[in-house]
């Protein structure tokens, strides 16, 4: 099993855990992982991490994809991994539609074709073979359509890149699953029941079709788990039911919630209902209150260390079925990150 660190988005200030990261190296942790979402970015903190760091891998998990255009992602991954030795990772993902139109400005059309062509433009330049040529169905490098000047030509990278730079994708849906198991090298799952990878098997195993030599010994499936430690169960619970409400309930419109319809996929369909109607009418507190418990323990690892290392079984016992490859897991304290690793490392 791979451990990794989800270090996240900021809030309203920038604060890294860097004496967390530190420890999370020097225990084995295998990755840490930035994010974004309409605040800070998740290169920045990526490069900052890396700096300050000497063994340990950094990734974007993710970098949004109407944030930038793909030869940028290719751009930043060929020079944070020079300059680190070779430990940058890319993460990619669409985002949704209400952030994609409503804070980068850029239309969200066919989320699943478009991470696709990203990937594929992405591969084209650092495998650096031929100059950039790409004309796809949202891509079209060079660019001679209507307002160009027509004197755009294919490039090649200056810089000579690295191929092997790991690229995954953020997926849940059974298309954005599929294409992740096609074109990339892992995906990642928001959030994991590790005993029902059977919501994720069909499209992996699709996409693995369309890939020869693609299997679960070379595709990383690496959920993000929030691990919070403490004697009060309850308190515990408490702080990963507000993660959970703010996406089933908010990241998205009522008839376009990816996070809600995979929560129903995971068994609550009643329960995603009510949060959503409760966020939705501004009621946040109630929409926390109405996330299951069991949907809670499902996922996270929560409560007294023996409780936790009790539940890491199912995360064993999916690992040893190659169901599970990496847990990118939010951990709080260092006690927890060092109980991860005497469990699972």
């Amino acid at each position: 099993m791979k451990l990794g660190m989800l270090v996240g988005y900021s809030g309203a200030e920038v604060k890294l855990p860097i004496e967390q990261i530190l420890e999370a190296e020097r225990l084995g942790f295998d990755s840490v992982w930035t994010a974004e979402a309409y605040g800070s970015d998740a290169v920045t903190p990526a490069a900052w991490i890396l700096a300050q760091t000497r063994k340990i891998k950094a990734g974007t998990a993710i970098m949004q994809i109407p944030a930038r255009q793909p030869s940028m992602v290719a751009m930043t991954a060929m020079t944070l991994d020079q300059l680190s030795g070779g430990r940058f990772m890319i993460g990619v993902g669409p985002s949704g539609p209400q952030v994609a139109e409503g804070w980068y400005g850029m239309p969200y059309p066919k989320p699943v074709t478009r991470t696709r062509e990203y990937v594929e433009v992405i591969r084209k330049i650092l495998a650096r073979e031929d100059a950039l040529n790409y004309q796809g169905e949202c891509f079209h490098i060079p660019n001679t359509g209507p307002g160009t000047t027509g004197l755009g030509k294919p490039l090649k990278s200056i810089l000579h890149g690295n191929p092997k730079i790991p690229i995954y994708t953020a997926a849940i849906t059974h298309a954005g699953v599929r294409l992740a198991a096609e074109v990339a090298d892992g995906f990642f799952p928001v959030w994991m029941n590790p005993e029902r990878f059977d919501i994720f098997k069909p499209a992996i195993e699709e996409g693995f079709a369309k890939a020869p030599g693609k299997s679960l010994k070379n595709f990383d499936v690496a959920p993000f788990i929030n691990c919070v430690m403490g004697d009060d169960l309850e308190a515990c619970r408490n702080q990963v039911k507000q993660n959970l409400a703010l996406y089933i309930g908010g990241m998205g419109a009522r008839d376009k919630n990816f996070y809600n319809d995979y929560a129903i996929q995971l068994g609550y369909p009643d329960a995603a209902k009510q949060i959503q109607d409760l966020f939705l009418g501004g009621q946040k507190r109630e929409a926390v209150a109405a996330v299951p418990d069991q949907l809670v323990d499902d996922v996270a690892l929560v409560g007294p260390a023996a409780r936790i290392k009790d539940r890491l079984g199912a995360w064993k016992a999916a690992h040893g079925q190659g169901h599970v490859g990496t847990m990118i897991v939010g951990v709080r304290t260092p006690a927890a990150a060092r109980l991860l690793a005497e469990e699972l490392l």
